[in-house]
């Protein structure tokens, strides 16, 4: 049975120190988001680099506390359950599968160490351990061998069997094909959802390809600088963005059509600092559609039709 996430008004705030004598500076990586990820839901979060939704993909998974807000499944908070239970409801697929994979480990002992940590005995972890790496599309055999043996596609099968080898009912998926080749980037991805559909998982995935979000995604939230600019359905998101931000996201994909080139999409060279965050809409410094009133204004998230869009010109 899948579960259903609520992500109250959730901040994060890290102290970052610049020398011994200075005052440190205050990063607000996530600054109140409020979410609800439907049980069963593929819910997608967007955004370019440094916008916090790695950040938030960390505070789903209980790795950071939040600074303030809650995040609830079915209803109870998740930073008070006790952190076996929370094991077992929620589990990661990190985005380098080398990375994320002990070299010096068996397949056997990676996918079994969940099991392993929660107390279950070692026969009935190798039978698990088989039949999940079975599921995932890899040989039983292959638990014997080190990760450096198998390719990165293969290694990705580990992190989502290991993931999944405690009957999981939330997975979240930071970036989990980016490290792979575009032809095993789409077995994953169809691997994932028929994953997700045989397992009733409800999955989080966080991802910077629009392309891949827009296959595998019911829902889309944008993240610009902490905060959720827009939210809405894939499909109403991809046909008519409404947020300058989410327009401009969409502008910058690139496409293999010869002579078209590197899209401007208006947004400048520069970032905006997160320790410093601009008056009025955060993202008014790069906003082609920008007026005085967005320059002092602090802007509210506002449903609009069957969307919630953080603009005044919505």
């Amino acid at each position: 049975m899948s579960a259903t996430i609520e992500i109250r008004d959730v901040a994060k705030i890290f102290r970052q120190f610049s020398g011994m004598f200075s005052a440190p500076r205050m990063v607000r990586a996530v600054d109140g988001v409020s979410l609800t990820v439907p049980a069963g839901g593929c819910f997608g979060i967007v955004g370019e680099s440094g916008c916090g939704k790695s950040t938030l993909a960390r505070l789903i998974l209980g790795l950071h506390p939040a600074s303030s807000g809650d995040i609830l499944v079915d209803g109870r908070s998740l930073m008070a359950m006790p952190r076996r239970e929370r094991a077992r409801l929620i589990q990661p697929v990190f985005q380098d599968p080398f990375s994320s994979l002990n070299p010096r480990r068996t397949i056997h002992d990676i996918v079994g160490l969940p099991l392993a940590a929660q107390g279950i005995s070692g026969k009935e972890t190798t039978k698990r351990v088989h039949a999940m790496l079975e599921r995932v599309g890899l040989r039983s055999e292959m638990a014997g061998r080190l990760p450096a043996q198998l390719s990165g596609g293969q290694r990705q099968r580990v992190a989502i069997a290991r993931a999944l080898v405690l009957g999981p009912r939330i997975v979240v998926c930071d970036e989990p094909t980016s490290a792979l080749d575009v032809s095993v980037q789409a077995q994953i991805l169809n691997l994932l959802a028929e994953l997700r559909r045989d397992m009733g998982l409800t999955l989080v995935f966080i991802s910077h390809n629009l392309a891949v979000v827009e296959h595998i995604c019911d829902e889309v939230a944008v993240m610009y600088l902490g905060r959720v600019v827009e939210h809405a359905s894939t499909d109403a998101l991809f046909r008519a963005p409404t947020h300058p931000y989410t327009r401009a996201l969409l502008a910058s994909v690139l496409t293999p059509e010869p002579g078209l080139g590197i899209p401007d999409v208006g947004l400048g060279d520069s970032y905006p600092d997160p320790a410093n965050v601009p008056p009025g809409c955060r993202f008014h410094p790069r906003c082609p559609m920008v007026t005085d009133v967005c320059r002092t204004e602090i802007q509210v998230p506002r449903r609009v039709g069957e969307r919630v869009v953080e603009c005044m010109l919505a």
